[in-house]
């Protein structure tokens, strides 16, 4: 099948854009060069074009219960303005996805949310939501607004002047995890103050048609999902498909270190295996792990103990540009799992030392 394309897909190729596939877009992988972008975003600002990620909205009487069974979080706490991190769970408690939701504001005096799952997974989670309204006789609208909205998010600690400078009213008002429509660029979109680098920034929905006219007026460096994955690795966080993958690695949300998204106290898919795997601990953990010797660790290098049996694998790695040193992120016994114990991964054949860290790698916003 042919792949899908951002609405400015010409605009970054005019711009020199290197592209790639990634959940069945055609996405810019890089404008300069990962490090240039990378830099932006840590010591002053940059933006990427995100509008691969799902985009679904929900609305109706139900539209509370209905997201309440199907994401690990409490929903019922969250204000009209309030963005939440949860995860998506089968019957077992194992991670389908992770996603951020948003209590928009109420339609015909219904609650409505926005949730986004992550790059090609929006028909299967819209269906999976269908399937389950249909199941348990709710009251709800569900509707894959995916191509109908881009997606931008606006990084660094420079993020709120620049946003300060093109919109009306004050979005930079927001608090972390906050968000309300504001009109940027004389476009109304829905901004929030979240993001996926461990900078201060926003991430704003914008109508597809409308797209050009914002990105053009937010002037600084464009990135890639290039600089988006090894900013996000500095900032220890997780990336579907790699730290969680239901085929090929399944894991809970306790395992993935998320377990702060779990509430247990609420009736979702997954909670009694979780209320299991909570009171059992866990066998295997993420952890952050940084190379002493010389090598750049990547996902599906093995790691193992000091006498060369395998105990685990890379599901991350990358030369971090900020530390100028090799981080990674893998799955390990909880044994092993403690700051500062030594680990080797194999890179090309070759036992290279490594020390698990705590994540972040680095301070963030």
């Amino acid at each position: 099948m042919p792949l899908q394309t951002p609405p400015l897909r010409g605009i970054h190729a005019d711009r020199g854009a290197k592209f790639t596939e990634f959940g069945g877009w055609d996405m810019p992988v890089e404008f300069d060069s990962i490090q240039t972008e990378h830099r932006a975003v840590r010591e002053d600002v940059g933006i990427f074009d995100v509008s691969h990620m799902g985009q679904i909205h929900v609305t109706g009487p139900d539209a509370t219960t209905l997201m309440q069974r199907l994401t690990t979080n409490d929903v019922t706490r969250l204000e009209v303005g309030d963005a939440q991190y949860a995860a998506i769970t089968d019957e077992e408690g194992l991670i389908i996805d992770d996603t951020v939701v948003y209590r928009l504001p109420d339609e015909d005096g219904q609650p409505t949310y926005l949730f986004v799952p992550n790059a090609g997974t929006d028909e299967a989670t819209h269906e999976r939501w269908i399937g389950y309204r249909n199941d348990l006789e709710l009251e709800a609208t569900v509707d894959n607004q995916t191509d109908e909205y881009a997606m931008f998010a606006l990084q660094g600690p420079d993020a709120a002047d620049l946003l300060e400078d093109v919109a009306d009213g004050s979005p930079t008002d927001l608090g972390r995890f906050e968000a309300a429509y504001a009109t940027v660029a004389g476009v109304e979109c829905w901004t929030a103050r979240t993001g996926y680098t461990g900078e201060d920034g926003f991430e704003l929905v914008v109508p597809w048609t409308e797209a050009e006219t914002v990105w053009s007026r937010l002037e600084c460096q464009p990135c890639g999902l290039g600089a988006r994955d090894t900013l996000r690795i500095e900032a220890g966080l997780l990336l579907a498909g790699q730290e969680f993958d239901l085929e090929s690695n399944p894991r809970t949300p306790y395992e993935a270190g998320i377990g702060f998204a779990v509430d247990l106290d609420t009736e979702f898919v997954g909670r009694d295996a979780l209320v299991e795997a909570n009171e059992d601990g866990v066998e295997e953990q993420l952890v952050g792990f940084q190379l002493i010797d010389r090598g750049v660790p990547r996902h599906g290098y093995d790691i193992t103990n000091a006498e060369g049996r395998v105990i685990g694998k890379v599901t991350s790695g990358t030369m971090s540009p900020t530390l100028e040193q090799p981080i990674g992120l893998g799955y390990v016994p909880v044994e092993y799992a403690d700051p500062g114990t030594t680990l080797q991964v194999v890179v090309r054949g070759r036992s290279k030392k490594a020390r698990v860290e705590t994540t972040p790698f680095i301070d963030t916003a």
